[in-house]
Formats: C-alpha cells, structure tokens, sequence
C-alpha cells in the first residue's frame, strides 16, 4: 500500500504526534511524508519527500498570532501550484493531520483523506448532538 502522510509543519505538536505514528505506519506499507508549514523546531527523523510552503501562522513575541506577519506570509499563487503537483493519486491512503495544501488538493480533486488532527472532530455527528446537548451556540 502507498501511503501519503500530511503534516502541518506549524508548531511542534503535528511533527511530534508524526513521529510516533510513521513507524506504525511503516508497517503497512510505503509512506511518503509531506509537511508544509515554516515555523517548527521538532524535525522528523525519517525522510521529508515533499516540503511545502503552505499556510503558516506565524507567532508574535508575546504570544498568540501575529495576524499582520501571517498575512504577509502567504503566498496563494505558490498554495494553488503546490496544491496541483502533488500526486494524489499515486496513493492508496492519504492521512492528513492537519496539512492545508494536501486538504484543498484532496477537495479539489474528489479525493478521500482521512484526517487526524482534533480539528477534524469538529466535524463528526457526535461532536454536533453534543453540542446541541449542551446547548451551547458555536
């Protein structure tokens, strides 16, 4: 099986969950890493095959977003690019964790990707009928 694993390279904490997880991976089949993102000092020990810039919140010097430097930061026209030269269907699964480029090149194209980040249960029936339980208005 051929794996595409995508990573959010923002932060420390996607890369951190990725090395634990790539191993287990590994043992399914070939996994191709994809991290995109500019602001992490964690590395993975195992090979990067695709670098991207993406999206990156960039963080201010006393915490929290620094929405200016965000802003500047991006780069729509290199997103777009990367977002039609990944080959998406070169692989059996795609796992997301939290990886922008990869989730818009997915939607674009019709793809299923599984994600892994707590962002994503957001969006499952259980989150929203607890939700609804709770009665808070999110």
């Amino acid at each position: 099986m051929k794996i595409l694993y995508a990573i959010q390279g923002t932060g420390n904490g996607h890369i951190s969950r990725a090395r634990e997880i790539v191993p287990l991976l590994q043992q399914y089949g070939d996994v191709d890493l994809l991290i995109s993102g500019t602001q992490a000092d964690v590395k993975l020990t195992q090979e990067v095959k695709y670098q991207l810039h993406g999206f990156s919140f960039i963080f201010g010097k006393k915490g929290g977003v620094n929405h200016y430097e965000t802003w500047k930061e991006m780069n729509l026209p290199r997103f777009v690019k990367d977002m039609r030269r990944i080959p998406l269907k070169n692989y059996n699964l795609i796992l997301n964790d939290f990886e922008p480029v990869t989730a818009w090149a997915c939607k674009s194209q019709r793809i299923e990707s599984v994600g892994l980040s707590h962002q994503a249960s957001f969006q499952s029936k259980k989150f929203l009928n607890l939700k609804v339980l709770i009665g808070h208005n999110w």
